[in-house]
This record gives structure tokens, sequence and C-alpha cells, in this order.
């Protein structure tokens, strides 16, 4: 990216026989292209300095801020700064507050919910800290486990949920616990997989549950409810025979809100089952609404630009959907712009890279698709199981899979591999980045990967 492609300034213009007032103009527009660079520079050097505070990084796209040196390949012997093993098993993504990792974990019949730091710098574990414990926890899928929502961080806390089973708020600096929930009913029927987020003073959650569906706001400073807001999705309780029918899977989804502004409209946009919702952020408010009944089970984050909105609507038969976000009401019927059929992924999240998507399927098929169109530009097998969101820094974009294997493939209309790394343990969290190092975690481990 360069500042020419972000800065348009005015031509010059002068007054026919007024040598003063085109020198005086010249004088306004050099002071003014002075001004932007500089502005544009102190926003890069602010960016270049941010955390990775959330799922999918700091704006929840998978975009890497500050153009970091990061390697583009390892092995158990290469590039490794340290790796720990962890306790317990959790596919919750790391996030990094300043010189500390966060994460959660539990074990794995889900009694016990604990919080970890770790000293970004050594590997070390600082903190470890059961914060609740379940004596009847609910069933979780194999596939899911007890802690797989990942937190969210801001300067001086961190918010860590394991979904309706409890949330609490720590002090980042004291590792005290400020406040804490565990009074949200929800049967998430195969585990938890909603992340957190923060949005001005609020904490947004969802719960996408085999019985209630519901997002809901906390007051960060006190966990104290704001607003909560039940799915208006007609679900269809009774089945042709008209007996009464419920299936849980038709009612979860696992999906991470977005929060964007739309035509000077601020939106949180959330994927549940069966459709996908826009909300007031501060009041909870149903802005709009998309239903596609033949999808459940959403997993992704979605993205947001060029005026559209991008997600995989999840499983059975899932669709990406490109969606015009100024609706209003039900608007499944004009509102969708387009809709790509063909090896879409249902649990990790798209990218959007300019006017390109990319994606990769669950089962390793990479797609490069254009964001105005839908039309797949190209469509390669890349090989593997994908669970965890892809990144990029913008030149490219790396893949992680349950096997291990990292593929980092050029961000461009051409396929093109760059470089493959393999690690023992398998990737199902998604990664996270600390200065010019990756932060993964695999099954069992967690890793710092750099150049020291």
């Amino acid at each position: 990216m360069t500042l020419r492609n972000q800065v348009s300034l005015p031509k010059r213009q002068t007054l026919p026989h007024s040598k003063t007032l085109a020198r005086f103009s010249l004088v306004l527009v050099s002071l003014a292209k002075r001004l932007v660079l500089g502005a544009l520079w102190v926003a890069a050097t602010a960016v270049d300095a941010v955390d990775w505070p959330q799922f999918r990084g700091p704006l929840g796209t998978g975009h890497i801020p500050g153009g970091q040196a990061l390697p583009v390949d390892w092995s158990e012997t290469k590039n490794i700064d340290w790796n720990v093993e962890l306790p317990g098993r959790a596919w919750s993504s790391p996030v990094v507050l300043g010189d500390k990792i966060w994460l959660t974990t539990a074990d794995v019949k889900g009694n016990k919910l604990t919080g970890l730091c770790v000293d970004a710098d050594s590997g070390k574990i600082i903190f470890e800290k059961q914060l609740f414990a379940i004596a009847e926890p609910q069933f979780a899928h194999k596939f899911n486990t007890y802690a797989s929502p990942t937190p969210v961080a801001e300067d001086g806390r961190v918010y860590l949920t394991w979904g309706s089973p409890g949330t609490a708020c720590l002090d980042a600096k004291t590792k005290k616990v400020l406040w804490s929930r565990d009074d949200f009913v929800c049967d998430h029927f195969r585990g938890a997989g909603s992340s957190p987020i923060l949005h001005r003073d609020l904490l947004i959650l969802t719960f996408d549950g085999a019985d209630h569906q519901f997002v809901v706001a906390l007051d960060k400073r006190t966990g104290k409810t704001v607003w909560r807001t039940n799915r208006s999705v007609d679900f269809q309780d009774l089945s042709a025979d008209g007996k009464p029918f419920r299936d849980g899977d038709l009612r979860k989804g696992y999906s991470t809100p977005l929060v964007i502004r739309h035509g000077g409209v601020t939106q949180l946009v959330s994927v549940g089952a069966m459709a996908c919702y826009a909300y007031d952020p501060m009041s909870g408010k149903e802005l709009w609404r998309i239903t596609e009944r033949a999808q459940h089970s959403a997993s992704t984050r979605p993205v947001y630009g060029h005026g559209l909105l991008f997600y995989p609507t999840g499983f059975a038969n899932g669709q990406l959907l490109a969606v015009d976000p100024g609706a209003k009401g039900e608007a499944a019927g004009t509102h969708i712009r387009w809709r790509l059929k063909r090896s879409v992924s249902n649990k990790p999240s798209v990218l959007l890279i300019g006017e390109l998507i990319f994606m990769i399927d669950d089962g390793g098929i990479a797609s490069c698709v254009g964001a105005k169109t839908g039309k797949v530009v190209w469509s390669e097998r890349v090989g593997g199981n994908h669970s965890a969101s892809p990144v990029t820094d913008g030149e490219r974009i790396f893949f992680f899979s349950e096997e291990g294997k990292t593929t980092a493939i050029a961000a461009a209309p051409e396929y093109k591999v760059l470089a493959t790394s393999q690690l023992d343990g398998g990737f199902m969290a998604s990664p996270a980045v600390h200065g010019s190092a990756w932060i993964l975690r695999t099954k069992t481990h967690l890793y710092r990967i750099g150049k020291r």
C-alpha cells in the first residue's frame, strides 16, 4: 500500500494574471500535502504498534497491520523462538496485549475452566487460574472443546468467556477478577464457539443454542446487562405432520459479529442460524435481516468492503453471500447482490484484499473470487483439513491446516505457493501476531515463531 493510493490531492489552480495568488496556492497545496502525509505517517506508526486483541486481529478481519517482516516458513527446528506445552484441551485463539499472551483452556470433561497468561518474550506461563467450576457440563462434540471462544483484550482489561458456563473480566496487570457472569441460559448443544467483541463501553456476547438464541451487551466495566435481543427468525417448530419439531443443529451458530459503518449508520452484523442480522450496537434494535433457511451453524466472522458485506452462510449447502447492508427489515429478496455455492468455507473465515476475496474450504480447496462480481478467479487444492481462519499481510496469505501444515500463497489473482511449513500438533485455533513474530496455538502447544 502506498500513500499515493490513499490520498488524492486537488490539482493547484491559478488565476490568470495573478502570480501572487498562484504562489499562495502552491504554498497551501504543499502544506496540505505535508499535513496529509504526516497524518498518514502517524496513523501508520500507530498501526505498527497495535496489539492482536481479538479473534482475527485488530480489525477483526484477518489483516496483519504494520507490514511486519514475519517469517514465511518454519519447522520444529527452524525459526522457533520458544514453544510451551499448554494444559487442558482448547481451540480458542491466543490474543496479545503488550508483551502478554492471553488464552483460555479447559479440562477434557469441561469441569474446570481456566484462564492463562503467557509471557510473549520467554514463553513462560505466568498466570494459570481456574475461573469457573462446572459440576455438570453440557455436551460438547469431540470436534469442539469446552474452551473454544477466543478472549478479547483492551488496555488494562481482558475478557474471557466459555459461553453460558461463564464469562469473566480480569485486570490485565494484577490478574484480579473484576467481575464475572454465569447466569446466561443457553444449551450450546455441541459446544460454544462464538467469541466476544468490544464496542465502546460494551462487551457483546453471542448465544446461538439449541434452546435459546440471542445477542447480549454487557457494561464492560461492571458486567451488568445493557441490552438483550432475541433472534427474530421463525425456526418453524412444527414438522410436516404438525408435531413439535426442534433440531438443535438447525438453531446453532458459532459466528463472531463485526461492527461496521455503512451509509452513516453503525451496525453490529451477526450471523446466526438460518439468518444474518444487523443490530444497532448501542441499543440492540434489529435493523435488518437476511434469511437463508437452508443453512445453519454459521461459524465465520463477516468482512465488509466496497459497500458490501461478505459472509459464508454455514453448513448444509453453505454459500458465500454478498449483501448490501443498507437494508431495512427482511431483505433476502432485495439486498443479496450475489451468491457463490462452490467450495465455500464452513469454518475458516474469508479474507477481503482489495477487490478480491480469498478463502479456503474445510477440505482444503482455496479460491479467489471477485468481490464485486462473485466470479471465481481461480480455485486450487491446497490440501488438508481446515478450521483455523487464514490471515494476510496484504501481499501473502497464510492457511493453517488441522494437520499442522501452513501454506503461504501470494495474495494475487494468480495462484502461487510461496512456502510451506509444518508443526507437529495441528491447528484448530487461528493465529495471532506479536511484533514481527507469529503466535501459533496447536492442539497441544503454543509457539512463538520469529527470526531471532
